[in-house]
């Protein structure tokens, strides 16, 4: 018998959904002119997508979205693949984090325990703080605290 990443996310989700907590997303405007990126990078939203327009260029939407997010804490869940942690810390935290939306971001894995009770794939606790460790203490730049969960 394995772990189900998809029902434990589904318990979580109701379990911060009770305690308050809910769900971010701040979206964006592209354009394949990538020289534009600096121009509207701190423009609101409606603001690059006018930009954009002007110069009669296709915007293109993109967002970033954070799982929970609660009194400037926002907490991911991360009982995906493990490639997803390094999204989940350098740009989604760091995101939110430099925009001044949070000032800790809380990332939550699985513990090796757990993880051998999982599909393949998926990320680990000790796996994932030995990166961070190697990385040095200013990298990511945003506070984050790792969770592991046993089995």
């Amino acid at each position: 018998m394995l772990y189900s990443p998809v029902d434990m996310n589904k318990e979580f989700a109701a379990l911060f959904k009770r305690a308050g907590w809910s769900e971010k997303r701040v979206t964006n405007w592209l354009a394949e002119d990538t020289s534009l990126l600096r121009q509207t990078m701190l423009l609101t939203p409606d603001e690059q997508k006018a930009k954009i327009e002007s110069l009669g260029l296709e915007p293109l939407m993109t967002y970033n979205q954070t799982d929970f997010v609660k009194d400037r804490v926002a907490v991911e869940i991360q009982f995906g693949k493990y490639a997803f942690v390094a999204h989940d810390l350098f740009v989604k935290h760091m995101s939110f984090f430099i925009s001044n939306d949070i000032d800790l971001g809380i990332e939550v894995v699985p513990m090796k325990s757990m993880e051998r009770q999982m599909s393949s794939g998926v990320p680990y606790y000790e796996r994932d703080l030995f990166n961070l460790m190697r990385q040095g203490r200013g990298i990511p730049a945003v506070p984050i605290i790792l969770v592991g969960v046993a089995a």
